[in-house]
């Protein structure tokens, strides 16, 4: 099979053929349809996450079709079209995982970083982590909702029921959301890097009520800010932007350092606070979320 192979972290890819992989126990083999790039691919192969498996096929957004299943499989046949996220494996008895937060396991391990992902024409993954699609997605739309989707609904959630909504950064996780909140009945204002022009009218046309440059003020206070930019200075940006009782997530698994900020920012019930990857409950209620089958 032919595979998009990272050797040395700040180099290029390579095109590689290689054998194709055998499903263990409890695990399947994917015959790869798509594979979106998300950020964090970007983060591997620069060299920005540390400790990747090496050599290593990037890829976390996986939709493909079982060709083939290993001994123990029980919840899918050869034919079956699933989706495969970041999270690839979890101990499932550390106190994370007893506690339904599987997402902070220490033992964790993830698709297109410690498990080869799918920038390859077959990958192999553990059935736990496999989702069935819905069929009114092909595979093109189907593969961001696998983590640009699904951790943007996780941000979402961690914002309660904030009508004003800010969204820092406006690319595939935020495009998505958007449709989301707006379906909701909430309030966007789009934040972009300066003279994003086009990134600012795709916001609008996607129904954002505002849409501007990140150094600027929003046109009113927030209820809650996601910042989806991997940006560390704008963590100070988006806290004075929110209304007191207001909450900052961050959405990105890496940012560049923020900087130090008066505590008049933060006070006033303010919260700060982090997403650190995903569970395999945010992907069925992200699947079965009403407003979440109207996203495109």
């Amino acid at each position: 099979m032919l595979a998009m192979i990272l050797e040395t972290p700040g180099w290029p890819l390579q095109v590689k053929d290689l054998s194709r992989p055998s499903p263990g126990p409890n695990q399947i083999l994917l015959r790869v349809h798509a594979c979106a790039v998300c950020r964090t691919d970007l983060h591997v192969v620069d060299g920005e996450l540390p400790e990747p498996k090496l050599p290593l096929a990037p890829g976390h957004q996986i939709v493909g079709t079982v060709a083939e299943i290993g001994e123990g499989v029980t919840q899918f046949v050869v034919g079956d079209r699933l989706g495969v996220p970041w999270l690839g494996w979890t101990c499932g008895v550390c106190r994370y995982c007893q506690e339904g937060r599987e997402n902070l396991c220490d033992q964790a391990r993830f698709m297109g970083y410690q498990i080869d992902g799918g920038y390859a024409e077959y990958t192999v993954a553990d059935e736990r982590f496999c989702f069935r699609l819905p069929e009114g997605y092909d595979d093109l739309q189907a593969a961001p909702l696998l983590c640009a989707g699904l951790i943007g609904y996780r941000s979402l959630v961690m914002t309660g029921n904030a009508e004003r909504l800010g969204l820092y950064g406006f690319g595939a996780a935020a495009h998505i959301l958007i449709q989301i909140a707006r379906h909701q009945g909430r309030r966007v204002y789009a934040f972009t890097r300066s003279g994003d022009s086009l990134g600012q009218e795709f916001a609008l046309k996607l129904g954002a009520h505002w849409a501007g440059d990140s150094s600027r003020s929003a046109p009113e206070p927030l209820d809650a800010a996601i910042l989806f930019a991997p940006v560390g200075e704008l963590v100070p940006a988006a806290l004075r932007a929110v209304a007191k009782g207001g909450v900052v997530v961050c959405a990105g698994i890496h940012m560049s350092d923020i900087p130090s900020f008066p505590y008049s920012i933060l006070w006033g019930e303010r919260v700060l606070r982090s997403v650190a990857n995903l569970t395999r409950r945010d992907g069925e209620e992200f699947r079965a979320c009403p407003q979440c089958a109207h996203s495109d």
